[in-house]
């Protein structure tokens, strides 16, 4: 095949102080009709023979595609794994995204965005990745066995869903910078306060401040923990409703009754405990059955292996009763360990959570980017009524997971959010928890989740901003 693409390997200009600028200065030098980009700084990449000829056959087959990426090996001292992206589509705008180490651009649609943004060092990647989504196509070649186009040799760490929290400040900031032009240019962007409204008003008297809502599966031993820290809150006009969703035979009923009027935790004194058990693992269907029975104004998380802090009621009520449009308030936490003799710690190696992108001025849009919202999250009951109750697996990717993240967004879209930044709430890692030892698989579900969530709600703000 003739000659039409010029290769540049990223490693060349590793002590460039401005790698768009470098790149940027290359690709002016050529006249040839594709750039193929290799991230090489970090690990090494070697390409199929046939990767390149492979490459450019797709470019001719879509005369649409910007950018072609492709599913690629890692080589380790012990194995090869394949690993296998995520089809890409509007909703894919998380700053973390993996699309690969090797690209191909069309240098006729790189030249219409105006090529690299030399302003941005960091991110350059990720916001040509976003400008070129939004004239052009981005064209994912799959691999199912013994196909994939190049290799990248590493050391796979461990995954960690806390990296981001040692990220440099600056890189967090150009991330958002890059995120939020975007969506200004696709017209999915929601101004500071725009389309705020009021929260409605409850329907019926609440008879209780705060119903705290605890879905549980086989937790017998932590629900003891999230109850004792949900009684010994600072205001106690509150109920507790544990949901257990395991069946009649599920051990964590057992030690919920003990709470319960006849049980020997049980007090009178101290806040009602309720159970309620389906024989269904929904996770959002288990929420929505606590709101249906609440008796509460304000809802308030708790996961059944976490706890509050004591005053965690307190200041979620304080920061609704200032301000009529507040919709949901999130809190910050800590992150804690439960290690195998049974004792609790505090993991100093994690700074506390406060999710601090989440600006006043630029939250809502930031969410987009971040997998995270914070925690605890509190919803007023009449709220989640209205907006229409939490989702339920009916997103074609869910199985238990991110219920709560299309909650946040949708309510982001009409209220405010108002954030606790002081640490209330206490996340319990443990071996049994759902972010401990996480694969790339379970990593994969997840993302495909709540990517399928944004591409909803960009869909949404783009028909508000019409």
């Amino acid at each position: 095949m003739k000659a039409t693409v010029t290769t540049i390997r990223l490693s060349e200009f590793a002590t460039d102080s401005n790698l768009p600028f470098s790149i940027n200065q290359k690709v002016e030098k050529t006249n040839l009709q594709y750039i193929l980009l290799i991230d090489d700084v970090k690990n090494s990449v070697k390409l199929m023979d046939s990767c390149l000829d492979l490459m450019q056959l797709a470019m001719e087959r879509n005369h649409q595609a910007g950018m072609i990426y492709t599913d690629y090996e890692i080589i380790t001292k012990d194995k090869v794994e394949e690993i296998h992206l995520l089809k890409h589509h509007i909703g894919r705008v998380r700053d973390n995204q993996d699309y690969g180490k090797v690209f191909l651009f069309s240098k006729s649609f790189f030249k219409q965005i105006g090529g690299f943004d030399e302003s941005i060092i960091h991110h350059f990647l990720y916001d040509i990745r976003l400008k070129l989504s939004e004239i052009s196509e981005i064209v994912h070649i799959a691999n199912r066995y013994n196909g994939s186009l190049y290799q990248a040799s590493a050391s796979k760490n461990k995954t960690n869903v806390f990296d981001y929290l040692l990220s440099d400040e600056n890189v967090q900031k150009e991330a958002e910078k890059v995120l939020t032009n975007h969506l200004k240019r696709i017209g999915a962007y929601l101004s500071p306060k725009q389309d705020y409204q009021n929260r409605p008003k409850t329907s019926i008297k609440p008879q209780k401040k705060t119903s705290i809502i605890i879905p549980v599966n086989n937790r017998p031993d932590f629900i003891t923990e999230a109850i004792a820290s949900a009684q010994k809150q600072t205001i106690q006009n509150i109920e507790i409703i544990i949901v257990v969703n395991g069946g009649k035979d599920d051990p964590t009923n057992k030690s919920v009754k003990r709470y319960i009027k006849g049980g020997d935790k049980y007090s009178a004194n101290k806040p009602e405990v309720r159970l309620i058990t389906t024989d269904i693992n929904n996770i959002g269907y288990c929420l929505n059955l606590g709101v249906n029975n609440a008796q509460g104004e304000y809802y308030v998380q708790l996961d059944s292996d976490d706890r509050l802090k004591p005053d965690t009621v307190e200041k979620i009520i304080q920061k609704f009763e200032s301000d009529t449009t507040i919709g949901m308030v999130i809190g910050s936490y800590e992150v804690w360990e439960k290690l195998d003799s049974g004792e609790i710690i505090r993991d100093e190696n994690i700074p506390v959570v406060t999710h601090s992108e989440w600006t006043e001025e630029n939250g809502r849009n930031n969410l987009l980017r971040i997998n995270g919202a914070g925690a605890p999250r509190a919803i007023p009951i009449q709220l989640i009524k209205d907006i229409g109750f939490f989702e339920m697996n009916e997103n074609p990717y869910a199985r238990n997971y991110g219920e709560d993240y299309d909650m946040v967004l949708r309510i982001s879209e009409k209220y405010k959010i108002d954030r606790i930044y002081d640490p209330i709430y206490e996340v319990i890692r443990h071996s049994g928890g759902t972010d401990h030892s996480i694969d790339q698989t379970l990593i994969d579900r997840n993302d495909e989740a709540k990517d399928y969530m944004r591409k909803e709600a960009i869909l949404r703000r783009q028909t508000m901003n019409k």
